[in-house]
């Protein structure tokens, strides 16, 4: 398969096992940390497009939303390099630009400028709006599945520790008294045990669910469905119709040659 015309296959990045993957854990600890982040994100990009704007009679405004954007830019592939390295996908192909060299010996203000696209700060500020609502509605969706699940679990010991310090029966009027099943506390206990942890079990399910969500909405997989072009390869096909070139000019003078020299 030749490496202009291949195309690179969307890493899964599914999780197994949910119970015993470390990725369900770092997964749970991002959406954790999803709320904050989706607030500070949320807070940069505000002040910073409405400082630019009030700031342009000053000429200052012009330079910060350029810096904006790229600071936008920043917070996008910041989200996307979290979500591959907690899923284990590989990471973000290296695009090089043909205009790299020329734009060396340029000023910073000038790079921001040529490298500004409309179209992409319009997308990334409507991530970072989109990540902020993600972050609290998926921060509530795995609080509220995981403590139901590790409520069910910690049941029979909040049960004993009230009995023995309060003298409190919480489990005195339970499901099973409507139903006049007569069970024991133990027979009682197992249960709830067991319905925890299926609870928990889905849990984790839906919180790697939310994380595939997320990987769709921030664009992770983008740069895999992009076709690898080698940057080399033009100029290797351009020296290497040189030599050939060379190679049959070569030749035809040497066929043109004379037989025999003039003395």
């Amino acid at each position: 398969m030749n490496a202009t015309g291949a195309t690179a296959k969307e890493p899964t990045g599914k999780v197994n096992w949910v119970l015993f993957n470390p990725k369900t854990y770092a997964t749970i600890l991002y959406f954790l940390l999803s709320l904050p982040l989706g607030i500070i994100y949320l807070t940069v990009a505000i002040t910073g497009i409405a400082l630019s704007i009030a700031l342009t009679p000053l000429f200052i405004g012009i330079p910060l939303f350029f810096g904006v954007a790229k600071v936008l830019d920043g917070i996008i592939k910041f989200e996307q390099s979290m979500i591959r390295q907690i899923l284990g996908l590989p990471t973000q192909p290296v695009s090089f630009s043909n205009n790299q060299q020329s734009e060396a010996g340029q000023n910073w203000f000038m790079r921001m400028v040529r490298g500004f696209d409309g179209g992409l700060f319009i997308r990334n500020l409507l991530l970072v709006f989109l990540r902020f609502v993600t972050g609290i509605l998926f921060f509530v969706i795995m609080v509220t599945v995981i403590s139901l699940g590790l409520g069910f679990i910690a049941l029979p010991a909040v049960h004993i520790i009230l009995m023995n310090e309060m003298q409190l029966d919480i489990l005195e009027n339970s499901f099973f008294s409507y139903f006049h099943i007569n069970w024991t506390y133990n027979q009682q206990y197992l249960l709830y045990v067991g319905v925890g942890l299926v609870l928990f079990w889905i849990a984790l399910r839906v919180v790697n669910g939310l994380m595939q969500i997320q990987r769709r909405i921030m664009y992770v997989d983008e740069a895999y469905q992009r076709p690898l072009v080698p940057v080399q390869a033009p100029m290797y096909d351009s020296v290497q119709a040189l030599y050939y070139e060379h190679q049959e000019e070569q030749s035809t003078q040497g066929l043109m040659q004379p037989a025999y020299r003039e003395l």
